[in-house]
């Protein structure tokens, strides 16, 4: 059989507690959902204001199928870019407070194509090592020198700052080519022109939010160092937009920060409930990515019907405190209601909860405990997380009640009895 040795990795990661499998879910978003033909209370959606299947973004997005056709047809830059694609970006930058946006199809495409686009070979990305993956693919192919510092160790990183020296800010010659991948070894000493990347940036990159802790990363002091060392400063607000700051305008408004020298990136299908991500950014880096980001050049544009539901979430989000200041109470409940487990609530002020359960078994034995009692908490395990550390990543949301709280936690409180 050709793949055998595929399968003997897979009976390894099975044995050691590793293999992910998928289920399927036959409702929609809610925190009571149907999956595998069963009823659940869940606990394992990002759709941390409820607005997944909200009436409204729903007759918005049939009312732009209607108007703009099912498919974009082309990428962005053939005949693929719509009015609907041209206003979003234009409110989701008034919105985050940058000058410029550019809409992508995943968070993941966005990291990928924006680091991609900014830092090459030559250049330097310190980069927090509890980064989404997205971001940690991003670095790597993006061929630049790759520092990690330690989790929100802004000591750490200000000693790889340091030792990296100055930025040489030296563009004369540049070769545009050489960014899109059409420059190779030989062209160079042939009497080309030295590619862009000669120039020695400084890229500073992390979560805004972890996703698999919910803790902030420390902004205000990153933002003075990128400051203090001529470096950019990249933000990826995934778990935060929609969420956190005034308005739910994500986390540079919780901390008050605006810099040209942020590169702001944002998803659009966890608190917004519907799909996609955008780069915000001033108008330069946004060309920039026009012209050079691989993810948005080369592929077919979003459907224009999902910005217009887009549109219309991005209305409910900016008057959606009476939903943040529920889930923030539910947020409080939980944690009240976790304290003497034999599990640790991991510190955390978002709806991202997590409860350490140590190796991966354990953690694997208590979801499943808990599916069996009809809640659906979904189990993170190593490489996801650092070895043991696999844990049960709770995370809340503002279509919950406080009921669906309570049952959660009187559930955990039983199973620690055994």
């Amino acid at each position: 059989m050709p793949f055998t040795e595929l399968k003997n990795e897979l009976n390894e990661r099975a044995a050691l507690g590793l293999l992910r499998q998928r289920r399927m879910l036959q409702s929609p978003q809610a925190p009571h959902i149907m999956v595998d033909g069963k009823s659940y209370l869940s606990f394992c959606s990002n759709d941390y204001l409820g607005l997944a299947n909200h009436p409204r973004l729903i007759a918005a997005l049939q009312q732009g199928a209607q108007q703009h056709g099912v498919g974009s047809g082309a990428a962005h830059l053939v005949s693929g870019h719509g009015a609907a694609h041209h206003q979003l970006e234009h409110e989701l930058a008034a919105f985050v407070g940058k000058p410029s946006a550019l809409l992508f199809s995943t968070g993941y495409m966005a990291n990928l194509g924006a680091v991609q686009a900014l830092v090459s070979r030559g250049d330097t990305v310190f980069a927090d090592k509890f980064n989404h993956a997205s971001l940690n693919d991003a670095m790597q192919l993006s061929r630049a020198t790759v520092k990690r510092y330690r989790h929100k160790d802004i000591a750490h990183l200000t000693q790889l700052l340091e030792q990296a020296g100055s930025s040489r800010p030296d563009t004369e010659g540049c070769n545009p080519l050489a960014r899109e991948g059409r420059l190779d070894e030989h062209s160079r000493t042939e009497g080309h022109r030295p590619p862009c990347h000669a120039r020695r940036r400084k890229l500073v990159i992390t979560d805004a939010v972890f996703s698999m802790d919910g803790d902030l990363a420390p902004l205000p002091e990153l933002l003075a160092l990128c400051e203090q060392h001529d470096a950019w400063l990249l933000i990826d607000d995934a778990h935060g937009f929609g969420v956190l700051g005034g308005q739910g305008r994500g986390s540079l408004a919780h901390f008050g920060l605006d810099s040209p020298r942020i590169i702001y990136m944002a998803t659009l299908g966890k608190a917004a409930g519907v799909f996609g991500a955008f780069v915000a950014a001033e108008q330069v880096v946004i060309d920039t990515l026009v012209n050079h980001a691989r993810s948005y050049v080369y592929t077919t544009a979003t459907p224009p019907a999902l910005a217009s539901a887009l549109l219309e979430s991005l209305r409910q989000i900016e008057n959606g405190d009476g939903l943040r200041g529920h889930l923030q109470r539910l947020i409080a409940q939980l944690r009240s209601g976790l304290r003497g487990l034999p599990w640790s609530a991991m510190p955390s002020a978002t709806a991202i909860q997590p409860l350490l359960a140590g190796g991966n078994q354990a953690a694997s034995n208590l979801s499943d405990r808990l599916r069996e009692r009809g809640i659906w908490v979904a189990a993170i395990r190593p490489p996801t997380v650092p070895p043991g550390t696999a844990r049960l990543r709770i995370t809340l949301s503002a279509a919950h009640g406080a009921e669906d709280v309570t049952r959660l936690i009187e559930t955990l409180h039983e199973l620690a009895q055994g």
